[in-house]
């Protein structure tokens, strides 16, 4: 392990061994503890030898803190039945495009076709976790099936009866004991289904992370509820893939330690910032567009109550300037000021928690 971490934390995600426009010494500056790696697209390019070969992960991309990387199950689903149904892991009420699936699910693994060069490639428990070994991540995942939103109660079990298979073969091929393996918590909106996944992880595993879809906000805080209450308290528990500003206080009070989302660095490129009350709210999802003409002339920060680089050193009327020219420097500086205020929001919830104002904290972010 390259350290220790305090929780509750964001967890930046760096799918290509990179925070998007941010580099380390900035993650390092802002207090992230964790940057998480994405297995399917590492294997792609440039490869887990590679990688092993400049002494792993962090060593590779220059991070001395911990590491972790999640199994590729993700992209199982993303390409497949998420573009079979047009969803995402939120059922929405707008759907997106359906097109063909791009891979073939069998009980043995995934078989797929590379989105760089259309080449044939296969993920398996035992593959999956052979890549994570060699990517040397300190916090691994154990190879799952994401299940559709869509998805009937017998078509969500027969999808958490192969999640389960493919656990205990992840289980069974991870050799190296230095990395911390997480199960994976599936079911979608069913609660029974849910408890019976909680407990299954809480029998075969040290750490576990919560995947799978849901119905909506409100499913999810259910779904984060019916596990907690069913995996022993002293494990950690990663909920993977959320990161909205009312999340971090919702899923925090329920239990959950650690989360990763790709939403600060995305939301930041296309000129979207994070804005704490009272401008920020659950109605804007504490956010704004720097793209407004009512920020051609702003000269305060971007967020008034935010230390970082980007607040401490430019205008809004700057930083809309960039945007409106396209220039790279715009999406570099919305974007750490975007991982930023997500990293210190959880450090502040975790001062709040030790302080024992944490009710307090929640009613004046999400009023």
């Amino acid at each position: 392990m390259h350290g220790n971490i305090e929780t509750p934390i964001f967890v930046p995600v760096g799918t290509q061994g990179t925070v998007k426009a941010v580099d380390p010494n900035q993650l390092k500056a802002m207090g992230a503890q964790v940057i998480l790696a994405n297995t399917y697209h590492l294997h792609l390019r440039p490869g887990e030898d590679l990688i092993k070969k400049f002494g792993g992960l962090a060593k590779f991309m220059s991070w001395d803190g911990p590491t972790m990387t999640d199994s590729g199950g993700f992209q199982v689903f993303s390409l497949g039945i998420a573009m079979e149904h047009g969803v995402g892991k939120l059922l929405r009420e707008e759907e997106g495009e359906v097109k063909p699936r791009l891979n073939k699910i069998t009980e043995e693994g995934v078989y797929f076709q590379s989105h760089i060069d259309g080449s044939k490639q296969f993920l398996s428990p035992e593959t999956s976790i052979e890549i994570q070994e060699k990517l040397g991540a300190d916090l691994i995942v154990a190879f799952d099936d994401l299940e559709s939103p869509k998805h009937s109660y017998e078509e969500t079990k027969q999808s958490l009866e192969l999640t389960e298979k493919w656990l205990l073969r992840s289980k069974k091929a991870h050799k190296n004991s230095s990395q911390l393996l997480y199960g994976v918590t599936h079911g979608g909106i069913y609660e029974d289904l849910r408890v019976a996944s909680a407990k299954f992880n809480d029998e075969h595993f040290e750490a576990i992370a919560l995947g799978g879809a849901h119905k909506n906000k409100q499913n999810m805080h259910e779904i984060v509820e019916w596990t907690i209450n069913n995996i022993s308290e002293e494990k950690p528990r990663h909920m993977l893939g959320i990161g909205e500003v009312d999340d971090l206080f919702e899923l925090i009070e329920r239990g959950i330690d650690t989360f990763d989302c790709v939403i600060p660095t995305r939301i930041g490129r296309t000129g979207f910032f994070f804005i704490s009350p009272p401008f920020g709210n659950s109605k804007n999802r504490f956010r704004t567009d720097i793209d407004k003409p009512q920020f051609v002339k702003d000269q305060k920060p971007l967020d008034e109550n935010c230390s970082c680089y980007t607040c401490q050193n430019f205008t809004r009327g700057y930083l809309h300037h960039l945007f409106r020219s396209r220039e790279l420097l715009s999406y570099s500086l919305l974007s750490l000021h975007n991982v930023h205020f997500l990293v210190n929001l959880t450090k502040q919830i975790r001062e709040s928690i030790l302080n024992d104002n944490f009710q307090q904290m929640k009613k004046d972010w999400l009023v």
